[in-house]
Parts: C-alpha cells; structure tokens; sequence
C-alpha cells in the first residue's frame, strides 16, 4: 500500500506544481513563438539587423512557396531551383543592411532570386535549351489528398493536372513567368512589374498573352494554386540549410 502520510503528500504536490510549471512555460514559449510569426516582415527584419539571427527561419518559412513558385517558372531542375533559393536567402541575409522598405521584404527578396536564376541561365545555356524536353514533375507539382476523392475523380484530376503542368511549362519563359506570379502565387501587377522591373502595361500584354496561349480550360484549372508547391518537408530542409549557411556570416 503506499505511504499516504504528509510527507508523500509534500512530494506529491511539489511534482504537481512542477508539471504545472513545465506546462505554463510550454505554453508561454508557444504563444511567444505564435506572436512571432504574426510580425510584419520589417519589425523581423530589424530585430535580425539588431542579432535576433533565428528570427529570419520566419522569412524563410513565409515566403519558401513563393521563392520556389518563382524560381521554377526560370529554372526546371528542381536540384538548381534549390541550390539558387539557398543562394538567393544568404545572400539576402548579408545585404539585409541594403533594403530600404521603399519595395515589400518579399518583392526585393524574389528581385534577388530573379538575378540568381538568371545568372544561373546565363552559366548554363543548356539549360534553357532543354527546357522543353520531356521530364516528370511528379515532386514539384502535387495533387490533393486522393483519400478525399474518389476513384474517378482521382483519375480525372490526376489527368488534368498532368495537361496544365506540361501546358505552363511550354509557354515562353517571358509569359510563363508573369503567369505563375499572377495566377498562381497571386502577386499584384505592380509587385511583379517591380521584381521583373517592367511597366504594368508590360506585365498586362505578357499576362493576356500567357492566358491566350493556354487553353481556357486549362486556364481554369490553374486557380487551385496546386503547381509548383513546396511541401512542409522541401520548405523544413531550406529552412535548415539556409539557417546553417548563415550561423557563421
């Protein structure tokens, strides 16, 4: 039978006020972390400059979907697509003096992402020249949860999300860009005119010409926003990799 004297009832209620205190501070480190990732892009910015370093894991996290959406419209070896977003982060960190608020974090971020891509073009023309070889995409474009349609459903959207992966990828990199900026990632004309540095009308004409080269109902198809994602897993090894790179800048 167990010891119910007072002197158990002491250690028992020193181990309950423990496990309470353990669980308060769980709990206040998540509502800290939560409040944390509720900041805007400035105040994360300034306290990184200020050398809260672990808080630009938060940028990182935000915008990952969009800098690889971006990236990939450049570039089709998903290896490059990530080895450029690596690039274009630490390179953000260490000009992280240089932005000026005049553009949003994010626009300045896929400025500097852009010119990787580009530069990366520029290295390997091979790349551009077999961009329009045939090549699954199976782990870059991902269909929704199967469990949650049926057999033929699951067939149908399987097929048709196939025809739009190939169908954006065959437009001229000049629209396809524009195109996945819009409608997939859902930038506004002036952001993506400011990261490709073109007017608006600019991007309007490269925007009408990308849907007219689609088919419509291809074009319709594209509003799910399911191409070119980058999974919890893919945006938790950036994370890492980035956040390693810069531990010693």
């Amino acid at each position: 039978m167990p010891w119910t004297g007072r002197g158990y009832k002491i250690c028992n209620f020193r181990q309950l006020m423990a496990s309470k205190g353990k669980e308060h501070s769980m709990k206040a480190n998540h509502l800290e972390s939560f409040t944390l990732t509720k900041l805007p892009d400035s105040t994360i910015v300034e306290r990184v400059l200020q050398g809260e370093k672990e808080l630009f894991e938060i940028l990182l996290r935000r915008y990952n979907q969009r800098l690889f959406r971006v990236v990939r419209s450049y570039i089709r070896s998903e290896d490059d697509v990530k080895d450029i977003m690596q690039d274009a982060y630490v390179k953000a960190y260490t000009k992280l003096e240089q932005f000026n608020y005049e553009a949003s974090f994010s626009t300045w971020l896929i400025r500097i992402a852009i010119n990787e891509a580009l530069q990366q073009i520029r290295k390997n023309k091979r790349q551009t020249n077999n961009y329009g070889k045939t090549e699954r995409l199976d782990n870059v474009f991902h269909l929704p949860d199967p469990n949650q349609m049926n057999p033929e459903k699951h067939t149908i959207r399987t097929q048709t999300h196939h025809l739009i992966e190939e169908a954006v990828d065959r437009l001229p990199e000049k629209y396809r860009v524009v195109f996945v900026m819009h409608q997939v990632e859902g930038l506004s004309n002036p952001e993506i005119a400011t990261c490709l540095k073109l007017s608006d009308s600019n991007v309007k004409v490269r925007l009408h010409r990308a849907k007219k080269l689609l088919k419509e109902e291809l074009y319709k198809n594209t509003h799910d926003a399911s191409i070119y994602e980058f999974g919890n897993q893919k945006c938790d090894l950036m994370v890492e990799m980035v956040m390693v790179k810069i531990q010693n800048i």
